[in-house]
């Protein structure tokens, strides 16, 4: 399913919801939204209202599927990533960028074998090379601009085998 810039935004605004913090030792109807959240997106947690070890590492692993910090803490970004299954707030990179988030980028793509540069922080041309043929495999326009359509596939990379 590809979703376009404009379904993205859309899906995140209404994503934000006023939606509790949740931590390890949580327990409720809340945990059990999150469970159920969880399981949607390919991670098992047991349903069972309690935000124990177990659902820890699997927000954990689902946070870092989003690139989110993986502190295993249900906050606003979390939760709006479990609603919309995509990255959140994640910056446009193109040649030329620098920082942590080119770095997530050169770390993703070679995971999957796309990049065997330096993990430096800088968008340069082997970075622009290896986003644009992960766009090209993706079915994506290949540009080597990272936007929010490319971060979602991106995102995939992290995504688990199933229940």
């Amino acid at each position: 399913m590809q979703l376009t810039d404009k379904q993205l935004s859309s899906t995140q605004a209404t994503a934000q919801l006023n939606k509790p913090l949740l931590v390890l030792g949580s327990k409720g109807d809340a945990v059990i939204e999150l469970q159920k959240l969880l399981n949607h997106w390919g991670y098992c947690p047991v349903v069972d209202g309690s935000f124990g070890p177990a659902t820890l590492e699997f927000v954990k692993a689902f946070q870092r599927r989003v690139f989110l910090q993986p502190d295993g803490i249900v906050g606003n970004l979390t939760w709006q990533a479990l609603y919309t299954g995509a990255p959140i707030n994640m910056p446009v990179l193109q040649r030329g960028s620098k920082g942590q988030a080119v770095m997530t980028v050169q770390e993703t793509l070679q995971i999957i074998g796309q990049y065997t540069g330096l993990i430096d922080g800088d968008f340069g041309p082997m970075t622009d090379s290896a986003v644009r043929n992960f766009q090209a495999n993706a079915g994506l326009v290949a540009d080597g601009i990272v936007g929010s359509r490319t971060w979602y596939a991106l995102s995939k990379v992290f995504a688990p085998i199933g229940c």
